[in-house]
């Protein structure tokens, strides 16, 4: 299928495309659970159906913070399929974080599970503010804390399939299909509106380079809240007819054991995934030789990690690509003949249908080779931050560039090599850290009258959080009791591995803390 045709498409007509196409293959399984994609198309429509007895109408907002499970899948296209704009939430936020993005979103409902890894999002919401929820929906059928999946389905049954049908057909390519919250170096989310089209385009395309096909056993480890397991996972795989196996939570022991069981052939993830596997001491007694193709970014890829996840796990394919929430989630990507030391090396080159350009700081473009800032034009680039006209401006050209804040270099042939972040910006274990917003919560703390942080070095996550404290006046804090109270404020990613106390923080001359001096002392 050509990108025009991809681009004209809605998500329901991508999911009534696939039933038509794959019908009786294996759409999900999950545990005990298996839909076939006929039985995922009727399954969406039962869930439009609920979607309008519930009162959504085309451009409502819905949330959902839940782990990777089928419910999460079949909420989101069935509300998507009448016009319904998805808000999903990181599964690691605290009730604070997550209720910040309800409020900020203006979402109507909220679709969750009463407990995860014994946490209760519902619980954690019970003190916060939010004027315009109007309903909690527990995906996993627990008793309390909102309406249950069962019963929110049931209240569908007396709405007409034909509604459905005309609601998803008053839908067009340029209507949102989500808003995806990425932190910003001001400190709070901002919300990245994007449309059907772009985004079923973009990942027509993506599929299509890395190779993806129906006959794939998917293994989508990577978490539905963000673009890389939700967009390049199951719509992805929705889009190609693949059978999609959703991970709940990484155990490395049941992920090899699955592997082996269901003949997994495609795992994306951050290196790490890959890095596990090749450490596991029984590896040798698991059957992976059914895998066949791995997509992996949002970190470094050493060399010779390329080259042992295709001759040690057997992975036919090993790509790297590059993207933003502000890029439907991608932008450059590698293609699968690509050498090991150029998917080491670089992020890839341009998918089809977009440009990149590297820019000096007055948006002139440079030399190959030379430094700039990485901007981007193209059918993926977002429609703007929601309710923020201002940062919708600010990271927006007149002519249709989006100013990534992502420093890199760009050979002769387009390959892409991200060498900094000029927003400050660092990864851990595949999740983006922005310093500010951390900075914010821990001056939140009592004791602590200014904190700054960076990002250092670590063996297993890549990269982790590192704090520079100034006490208030004489209070007594350690670093136990910082890390302590970090964790049970921000999501386990952003908690600082360590703290460094200061008198007081460098300053430049222009009055900003001096993160080069910080990094450059902070060593060991």
């Amino acid at each position: 299928m050509s990108d025009n045709s991809a681009s004209a498409r809605t998500l329901p007509q991508v999911v009534v495309d696939a039933a038509s196409r794959y019908g009786s293959r294996l759409a999900i399984t999950d545990g005990t659970v298996q839909l076939t994609y006929e039985e995922l198309d009727r399954a969406r429509i039962a869930a439009a159906q609920a979607f309008i007895a519930a009162g959504i109408e085309q451009g409502d907002r819905f949330a959902i913070w839940a782990p990777n499970i089928f419910q999460w899948i079949v909420a989101a296209i069935g509300a998507q399929s009448v016009g319904a704009v998805l808000v999903p939430l990181n599964t690691r936020y605290k009730g604070s974080e997550a209720a910040y993005i309800i409020r900020s979103s203006g979402a109507r409902m909220l679709f969750t599970v009463g407990d995860f890894l014994g946490v209760s999002y519902p619980e954690m919401l019970a003190d916060q503010a939010l004027p315009e929820l109007e309903r909690t929906v527990l995906l996993d059928d627990a008793a309390v804390g909102g309406q249950t999946w069962s019963s929110f389905l049931a209240a569908g049954e007396s709405v007409p399939t034909e509604e459905v049908t005309r609601r998803a057909a008053l839908l067009t390519p340029e209507d949102t299909l989500d808003i995806l919250f990425t932190s910003g170096t001001t400190g709070n989310p901002k919300g990245v509106v994007t449309a059907h089209g772009q985004n079923i385009r973009t990942f027509e395309n993506w599929s299509a380079t890395v190779g993806l096909r129906s006959e794939d056993n998917y293994l989508i480890i990577n978490p539905f809240f963000h673009s890389f397991g939700y967009k390049a996972g199951w719509l992805a795989a929705i889009i190609r007819g693949a059978h999609i196996l959703p991970v709940l939570s990484f155990d490395l022991d049941a992920v090899m054991a699955q592997i082996a069981r269901d003949k997994i052939s495609m795992i994306p993830g951050p290196p790490t995934i890959y890095q596990s596997l090749l450490a596991h001491p029984q590896r040798g007694e698991y059957d992976l030789s059914s895998l066949r193709l791995a997509v992996t970014g949002a970190a470094p890829v050493p060399v010779e990690l390329v080259r042992q996840m295709r001759e040690e796990l057997g992975f036919e394919v090993v790509v790297t690509a590059y993207g933003l929430t502000e890029t439907c989630g991608v932008v450059s990507i590698c293609r699968p003949d690509d050498s090991a030391e150029r998917i080491s090396h670089t992020s890839g080159r341009a998918m089809d249908g977009v440009e990149v350009m590297l820019a000096d700081r007055d948006g002139n473009s440079v030399a190959d080779g030379a430094v700039g800032e990485i901007l981007v034009r193209g059918f993926n680039v977002m429609q703007g931050y929601f309710n923020d006209a201002q940062a919708t401006a600010d990271a927006l050209t007149d002519d249709g560039w989006l100013r990534t804040g992502d420093v890199g270099e760009m050979d002769e042939n387009g390959y892409v090599r991200i060498t900094g972040r000029i927003k400050e910006m660092f990864i851990v274990g595949g999740f983006n850290c922005y310093p500010a917003e951390i900075e914010n919560t821990l001056c939140d703390m009592p004791g602590v009258a200014r904190a700054a942080v960076i990002g250092v070095p670590d063996d297993r996550m890549g990269e982790v959080a590192r704090a520079f404290v100034v006490r208030d006046g004489g209070v007594q804090l350690d670093e136990a009791t910082v890390i302590a109270w970090a964790r049970d404020n921000m999501a386990n990613y952003k908690v600082p591995r360590s703290v460094v106390w200061l008198d007081e923080l460098p300053m430049n001359a222009g009055g900003k803390v001096d993160k080069a001096a910080l990094a450059g002392g902070s060593a060991g």
